[in-house]
């Protein structure tokens, strides 16, 4: 991949400073179209003044045409009056450099539908990512195939498939639930909704102003499972796997899946909007039981149920396990689960100061990475309210917010300081994607915003040394969905862990990022669990190149710039 070149001229660049007036050690460039992410995305109208017009449009970051680089797709929405025909989803390619070219009638891509986000996976075992997008009404298999001319097409197999939901679907997660080797499809539901004749408004406040109705004294709908069958096919197992919590469904957003337990199996972690999350607990055989209020992550630690957007794992407290964070929505506090171990958790929220600063703030799209390239991870959460009302002065509130870049100091989460022109700017941000776009191995970021541009976070906090760890699985699990990457260094291990699923509406790169920081130039040791538990080590990993490995012993491993 080539680097990046200058920026456009409109194009802010992030001078940040620190708590004591130095230099921060985070530092973004943002860019809107001068990367070529032309897009102005759509939600309805402005303001908005329902509920189905708020949520705004995911982000797929995944490598469509195999050259090496990070493309983006974005799922853009419609208008209550017409949401079959919106202006379109897009897909754009990575010309090499971070910066994006519109192919989305190159290869086929017409759908006009309101898209709220999606998934990737190679479910067909193909050797190619195909792309799932929820939808207002159908959702869309987007099969990713040879053109008959050169180049890749997509095309819309999902009646054929089995998984065309036609309810309101947000998020979604390819995953190996079965252990049978090839993707499964977890599909999260919202809620029932009549865009022709939307819920009247009367009796909905907040802050005693009134305002849209919804989410609650709306219909939840329940959530989806779909079983890979192979040759293409899936079947609905969302009853026989035990999908159906007791309580009845949530208002589900956003969805997770990992081994939470260290059973050797993926669980499915839900967040739901204003009732209580859920987990899945995978028993094996594709039977699921419901136990989040078990493990302590159905609501906060005080016992309120929370209104949550965006959902991020990393191993916080460095003990081996994956922690569980969640943003979530204003007048209350984001909340970290700390992972007890098998799979229980307890709420440490102020104890790694990611509370008192979300206070204000209504987050979405989230996500742990070395920002900074520093040795540990940092936090990323979009901010953006849903009621126009807050900008009333007598409210106290505002609809459009800043997002957080919270830094790891001293084992706590502090606001990274800033002082460029684009960290005063507030952003109806919503959706979140992390990725190294430009090929310097530090990770930037996407965000979408409602009704608005695409704004493209260049992370510019190095230079520092840094390794990235691709994986290459077997057919039918191209990226071995479900795998640990560890980084052994003097200093200790790094973690990351390859999810099914994304923080809200989105998929991140699947490639495993870890900052070196100030470490001697010792040798690194990168440790590999794969999905069937097999464990694989590297000794002597190079520092600042991308390792990609494959699942097969007997292949070697690959090294890019």
């Amino acid at each position: 991949m080539r680097r990046r070149p200058a920026l456009a001229a409109a194009a802010l660049v992030a001078g940040a400073l620190g708590p004591s007036g130095g230099e921060a050690a985070i530092r973004f460039t943002i860019a809107e179209k001068s990367a070529g992410l032309d897009l102005v995305m759509t939600s309805g109208g402005m303001p908005s003044r329902e509920i189905l017009e708020v949520n705004g449009g995911g982000i797929a970051l995944f490598d469509y045409d195999g050259d090496g680089d990070l493309d983006v797709f974005l799922a853009n929405g419609a208008t209550l009056a017409a949401p079959e025909l919106g202006p379109g989803s897009r897909l754009y390619a990575n010309r090499g450099d971070g910066t994006f070219a519109d192919v989305t009638r190159q290869v086929g891509l017409t759908l006009t539908r309101w898209a709220m986000g999606a998934a990737v996976g190679d479910y067909d075992g193909d050797g190619w990512d195909d792309l799932y997008v929820t939808c207002y009404g159908a959702n869309a298999l987007l099969r990713n195939e040879a053109a008959a001319g050169g180049g890749r097409r997509f095309v819309d197999v999902a009646s054929e498939a089995g998984v065309a939901d036609p309810r309101w679907s947000t998020s979604a997660a390819f995953a190996d639930l079965d252990g049978d080797g090839d993707l499964d499809l977890y599909v999260v539901n919202y809620l029932a909704f009549d865009a022709a004749h939307p819920p009247e408004r009367a009796g909905n406040a907040f802050k005693g102003v009134p305002v849209m109705a919804g989410p609650r004294g709306l219909d939840p709908q329940p959530d989806a499972l779909f079983e890979n069958l192979g040759g293409g096919r899936f079947r609905d197992a969302t009853t026989a796997a035990g999908i159906l919590p007791p309580g009845g469904p949530g208002y589900g957003l956003g969805v997770r899946v990992l081994d939470f337990d260290g059973d050797g199996r993926p669980d499915v972690f839900v967040g739901n909007d204003s009732t209580e999350d859920h987990l899945f607990h995978n028993r094996g055989e594709l039977v699921f039981e419901e136990s989040a209020t078990v493990a302590g992550v159905a609501a906060n630690g005080a016992g309120t149920t929370q209104a949550t957007m965006g959902i991020a794992p990393a191993d916080v407290d460095a003990d081996g396990d994956p922690d569980l964070f969640i943003s979530v929505f204003s007048d209350d506090t984001n909340t970290l689960h700390l992972n007890l171990g098998d799979g229980f958790f307890d709420d440490r929220s102020a104890q790694f100061g990611v509370a008192a600063s979300s206070r204000p703030h209504l987050g979405w799209g989230c996500g742990f990475y070395d920002f900074d390239l520093d040795g540990d991870e940092d936090l990323f959460v979009a901010g953006g309210h849903v009621y126009p009302e807050m900008d009333d002065p007598q409210v106290g509130a505002a609809w459009a917010q800043r997002p957080l870049v919270l830094e790891r100091r001293r084992g706590r989460f502090e606001p990274a300081g800033c002082a460029a022109p684009w960290c005063e700017e507030r952003y109806h941000g919503r959706a979140t994607a992390f990725g190294d776009l430009d090929g310097d191995r530090d990770v930037d970021v996407l965000m979408t915003t409602l009704n608005g541009p695409v704004l493209a976070l260049f992370n510019d906090s190095g230079p520092a040394p840094s390794l990235a760890v691709g994986l290459r699985g077997d057919a039918g699990n191209l990226h071995a969905t479900g795998s640990l990457v560890e980084l052994e260094t003097p200093a200790g291990a790094q973690r990351r862990w390859i999810t099914g699923g994304g923080s809200y509406q989105s998929v991140d790169a699947t490639d495993a990022y870890f900052g070196l920081g100030s470490e001697p130039a010792a040798e690194l040791t990168v440790r590999v669990r794969w999905p069937d538990g097999t464990v694989r080590k590297l000794d002597g990993a190079p520092r600042d190149r991308l390792l990609v490995m494959p699942a097969a012993p007997s292949s070697g491993v690959t090294l890019r710039p």
